[in-house]
């Protein structure tokens, strides 16, 4: 995908494209070859009368060896000063607990479903991609050697809501049973129609236990995301954990309730 990367980031992955190419001792000819773009695409980019776009960096990766750094630079220092603290402490915890009412939590969406959603709403094409690749960056912690215990109790409705058409919620569905089918891990839990009004209505949120076993919480609006470390402001989201949890489905109950409603998709 050429999706452009937006200023000023650009300009200084550009800068560290080039540094970097220079110290390899790489022409923009030969460089280009590796990346798959033409010496004259390279100096373009590097002169800056050429957009930067993310085919170039994962290119850049690629020939310059760099196990992907400079993709994951575009990530990181695309999002906001307050979710790069919450991604480094999901990074570190051991366990996340979540509760969402409207949508799934990002680490268990599958890029359709997470491009559909932010594409919703007021971002430009270029920020869409940013965002959608630091979201799946972050499923990475799913696949590290110790992993995080992850727990996620959702509304019925986050279900039944089918973001990006039927085929996309289809997937996305089916990707939610494969995750807690193949490790214990990971767990989601309904929150049925039937209970009527419960705590979780109050909106969304997140507890990270972090290895020192102090919960960390985070929460998102409209507007933006923020960490909360205050003891009693993490105690009541506990207690607010525990009562709606306590309401829901159990897990293996959700695995069926979640199939039967994929199914009708």
């Amino acid at each position: 995908m050429m999706t452009d990367v937006p200023e000023p980031l650009a300009a200084f992955i550009v800068a560290e494209i080039r540094r970097g190419r220079d110290a390899a001792g790489m022409t923009q000819d030969t460089f280009g070859r590796a990346a798959n773009f033409s010496a004259s695409h390279v100096s373009a980019v590097e002169n800056r009368t050429r957009a930067l776009s993310m085919d170039f960096i994962v290119g850049a990766d690629r020939a310059l060896n760099t196990g992907g750094v400079y993709e994951r630079l575009v990530i990181t220092l695309g999002a906001p000063s307050w979710l790069r603290e919450w991604i480094e402490i999901e990074r570190e915890a051991v366990a996340l607990r979540s509760y969402q009412g409207a949508v799934l939590p990002g680490l268990l969406q599958t890029e359709a479903y997470a491009r559909a959603l932010l594409s919703s709403g007021l971002l430009t094409p270029e920020q869409v991609q940013v965002q959608v690749a630091s979201r799946l960056e972050r499923h990475t912690i799913l696949a590290r050697e110790d992993p995080p215990q992850i727990v996620a109790v959702i509304d019925a409705q986050v279900v039944r809501r089918a973001v990006g058409g039927r085929e996309v919620m289809r997937e996305q569905l089916g990707h939610l049973l494969k995750l807690t089918a193949a490790t214990p891990l990971v767990q989601v839990q309904v929150v049925p129609e039937s209970v009527g009004a419960y705590l979780g209505l109050g909106g969304p949120f997140v507890l990270a236990t972090p290895p020192t076993g102090t919960d960390v919480a985070y929460l998102d609006d409209q507007l933006r995301g923020r960490v909360v470390d205050q003891t009693a402001d993490v105690l009541s989201l506990r207690r607010a954990w525990e009562a709606i949890s306590g309401v829901a489905l159990s897990a293996p109950q959700s695995h069926e309730w979640i199939t039967e409603v994929m199914e009708q998709l």
